[in-house]
């Protein structure tokens, strides 16, 4: 993920928490903005100091980094996102942290629908 696809000042942290819209699951708050004058998406993290020490925490961004850099083709455009970890979060291997992730994210309608992705292939038994 690119440092222009971040949002790091308060000012836009403070913007997409008061204009924005919520969804959360157990491991994870999601807050969207839609935002018709840019072009890209950006993505803020917000990890508390109760979820671990400093590596704890910097381990659970570099994995919402790695979940959403996988699914950045999947995520609308002219959006700002926050993700909030929650402290179940910290327990989950990564594909089930991913796992989490994209569920919030569709509750969210944040994904563009692809339904040949996520699906699962079965094979037919004769």
């Amino acid at each position: 993920m690119n440092k222009k696809n971040r949002i790091k000042k308060n000012a836009d942290f403070s913007r997409v928490f008061r204009e924005g819209s919520s969804t959360a699951n157990r491991q994870f708050v999601i807050y969207t903005l839609s935002k018709e004058d840019q072009e890209q998406f950006r993505i803020g993290l917000s990890v508390s100091k109760k979820l671990g020490n400093a590596v704890e925490r910097n381990h659970i961004k570099r994995y919402i980094r790695q979940a959403l850099n996988e699914l950045s083709n999947d995520l609308l455009l002219n959006m700002d996102y926050v993700v909030i970890a929650r402290k179940p979060c910290t327990e989950l291997p990564f594909n089930e942290f991913k796992k989490s992730l994209i569920h919030v994210l569709k509750r969210a309608d944040a994904l563009k629908i692809r339904d040949s992705k996520h699906k699962t292939d079965k094979k037919q038994i004769k």
